[in-house]
């Protein structure tokens, strides 16, 4: 994250009045859900790619469906970076270098296998946004705990129509 920490250090000017003290650790705070929203979103697309089984169809057309809810997510969380000063660090090396998901089994067609995978890395970056809304929230940032609140009414939606296509198990 050193990177991260040196743009966040410098500033750019603005009159959006955040803080100007805590806006680098929102900054940092951004760029690292910008790197695992950008990895979500590309697993995505991986499943929707790789799917195959009965269900082509529908999972074919689901994870299409939250590729394209997790870009508008990533460009929300770009943005915000860039409105308190700071710099989106978005790129693919740094997307891979940075992402805490877990990387994604390439190597898998079924598609309950895919349903598997991507619940748990939609569950995965649900609970880090979860954090990231206490985190904002905690260092007084209401607009970007907002946001993260947003996303994170998202993806549990997300979550919830990928995990309808897997097996039911009462506990």
């Amino acid at each position: 994250m050193g990177s991260v920490l040196l743009q966040a250090e410098r500033l750019y000017p603005t009159r959006n009045d955040v803080p100007e003290p805590i806006r680098p650790q929102l900054i940092v705070l951004l760029n690292q859900l910008l790197a695992d929203a950008s990895d979500l979103q590309t697993q995505a697309k991986a499943a929707h790619w790789n799917v195959k089984g009965p269900n082509f169809i529908a999972l074919h057309k689901l994870f299409d469906g939250v590729h394209a809810a997790v870009a508008e997510y990533v460009d929300l969380i770009a943005e915000r970076a860039v409105q308190l000063g700071g710099v989106a660090e978005g790129t693919a090396r740094i997307v891979a270098r940075r992402s805490d998901l877990e990387e994604y089994p390439i190597g898998i067609a079924d598609g309950s296998r895919h349903v598997e995978a991507l619940s748990c890395a939609l569950a995965a970056f649900g609970s880090g946004v979860r954090s990231a809304i206490d985190e904002a929230a905690g260092l007084g940032d209401a607009g970007t705990a907002d946001l993260f609140t947003e996303v994170s009414r998202g993806i549990d939606k997300w979550l919830w129509f990928v995990e309808a296509h897997s097996r039911p198990e009462m506990s």
